[in-house]
């Protein structure tokens, strides 16, 4: 294990000596772009959102029920309902109902806290691109649309995993270029009745426009914040989420962990990396200051404490191009009153 000092390698001169061929993206990173990207959890901001564009108390108590804060689970169980009750010949004006509030309720939460692709220049776009096309596969747990307006900037040289219509299937997955795999879903993927994966069609700004506005059936396929075992379980009804998580256990180069904390609610994508055992971790730690700087290396040397043999080396995280300081956009001053 390295010292546990303050210091901090430059990305450039540590990615020469001690190159990674994966990258996994977390929350930090969009965080650089969009600060109120750092709200605790989506499911907060929708019940903070009031009585008009919130969770109505009947949806609070439908979370409460099924023990999860997640959305996809509580929509897919209100889609399975309507499609039983219908197969049944029963009333299903009351599990409409709450899917519906539910739905306007996340779109109103999203769309308080993403940024609108307007503000994003096609010089930040760029940039973010030529950052992810150095690797030869990308993991994000994010699931807001910086990624994938990102790669619809200049697509060519990233890995198509959806066929011409959309749809994902795990038998035929094999591709050329930077893969970018979606561990938590995205805006940007709807889950079927049977569990496969749609990435919708709309681009730029359409994308967040029409986000949760699709077809009965499908629901927006994203894993927000929750406990990491309500997490999995998610993951595991999905075959797109499934598959992505059980690529990452087999990265066994270098892997570059950037705007990732790993905590106790990504205890399954901490538990991947260990499977995969690669053969070293660069890690971005922001510099605060020296205390946190020690802080953030301790945390990673105790999560990665039992991988014997894989080296840990730390960086700064505003030399890495995802984390340049002109990357950040400018928040309006009524959207950051409210945060």
């Amino acid at each position: 294990m390295p010292s546990l000092d303050s210091q901090l390698a430059n990305w450039p001169d540590l990615n020469a000596r001690h190159s990674c061929t994966a990258l996994l993206v977390g929350n930090g990173a969009s965080r650089v772009l969009w600060k109120p990207f750092g709200y605790f959890s989506l499911f907060e901001q929708a019940q903070r959102a009031g009585r008009k564009s919130g969770l109505a108390i009947s949806d609070q108590a439908l979370f409460k029920a099924l023990g999860t804060e997640l959305f996809e689970p509580v929509l897919s169980t209100l889609n399975t309902t309507v499609r039983a009750n219908a197969a049944l010949a029963i009333n299903s004006t009351a599990p409409l109902n709450r899917y519906y509030s539910i739905k306007e309720a996340l779109i109103h939460a999203t769309r308080t806290v993403h940024p609108p692709h307007t503000l994003l220049s096609s010089a930040t776009l760029a940039s973010i691109n030529a950052a992810l096309r150095q690797y030869r596969s990308v993991y994000t747990s994010n699931y807001d649309l910086i990624l994938p307006w990102a790669i619809e900037h200049a697509p060519q040289g990233f890995a198509q995993l959806f066929d011409d219509e959309g749809f994902f299937d795990v038998r035929r997955t094999a591709s050329t270029g930077t893969r970018v795999l979606h561990l938590h879903g995205g805006m940007h993927l709807l889950k079927l009745p049977d569990g496969s994966t749609r990435q919708r069609s709309a681009v730029g700004s359409e994308l967040l426009d029409g986000f949760a506005v699709n077809i009965p059936g499908e629901v927006p396929l994203f894993v927000n914040e929750d406990r990491s075992e309500q997490k999995l379980r998610a993951i595991r009804n999905s075959d797109y989420l499934s598959w992505s998580l059980a690529q990452l256990a087999t990265e066994h180069d270098g892997l570059c962990l950037f705007g990732h904390h790993l905590d106790s609610s990504d205890e399954h994508l901490l538990q991947a990396i260990h499977q995969a055992r690669p053969k070293h971790l660069s890690i971005a730690i922001r510099p605060l200051n020296e205390a946190s700087i020690i802080n953030q290396k301790q945390h990673f040397s105790k999560r990665f404490a039992d991988l014997a043999g894989v080296s840990l080396h730390f960086f700064d995280a505003t030399s890495h191009p995802l984390g340049a300081a002109e990357l950040a956009l400018p928040v309006p001053l009524a959207q950051a009153r409210r945060h």
